[in-house]
């Protein structure tokens, strides 16, 4: 298997757009958000045992999953959280597996918003945190999603704290508002990996 890197961060940090600069030095990308998506389709069996568990009332007109509507549903019930959890992070786990294990770069970059919520560090070889101010987060997911500023709190507030997720980075990207072009810090990133992967590989204890 290749070198991975888990690259995370918090809502508004910039992940997609680190993950973009890296994608663009042709580093495969494995993210995570779009495995998750993948397991639901029309279709399969997930999505089929979602609407036998909740009804058809968390599928759209069209036949996907109406991401809003079964967030209503498990936001009321930890019950059902646990269980959508317990359906679905085995399949996310076996397809990302699958992805990695076919990567035939020196390293991969496997995007995982929820590295520390899920207690998945230790199944990389090395973390990269997108680190931004907390105000930054805020003022950013209002803009993009155009929410107001206590429901991008509290988005904030149900994640991991940025303390909690610089404590299991083993590299920090910083993305402020008034900091330096991301792509040369990117590059050099990229160079570490490179050189990291030609590496003999340590076994995970």
């Amino acid at each position: 298997m290749a070198y991975i890197v888990a690259l995370t961060g918090g809502i508004g940090s910039g992940k997609s757009t680190v993950a973009d600069m890296f994608a663009r030095l042709g580093v495969p990308v494995t993210d995570a958000d779009i495995i998750a998506r993948q397991v639901v389709e029309p279709g399969t069996p997930a999505l089929q045992a979602i609407a036998d568990h909740f009804g058809t009332r968390i599928l759209a007109a069209d036949g996907t999953l109406d991401r809003a509507a079964l967030r209503r549903e498990i936001f009321a019930d930890p019950a059902e959280k646990t269980w959508l959890n317990q359906l679905l992070h085995p399949l996310i786990h076996q397809e990302t597996r699958r992805q990695l294990n076919n990567i035939t770069a020196p390293y991969a970059l496997w995007v995982v918003p929820l590295l520390v919520e899920n207690n998945l560090a230790s199944l990389a070889d090395r973390v990269l945190v997108v680190d931004v101010h907390p105000h930054e987060q805020v003022a950013r997911t209002m803009r993009r999603d155009g929410v107001s500023a206590e429901h991008a709190e509290n988005i904030l507030r149900a994640q991991a704290s940025r303390e909690q997720r610089l404590a299991v980075a083993d590299d920090i990207l910083t993305n402020h508002d008034n900091d330096e072009p991301l792509m040369p810090r990117v590059l050099a990133l990229h160079e570490l990996y490179t050189a990291l992967a030609r590496q003999p590989k340590q076994e995970h204890p």
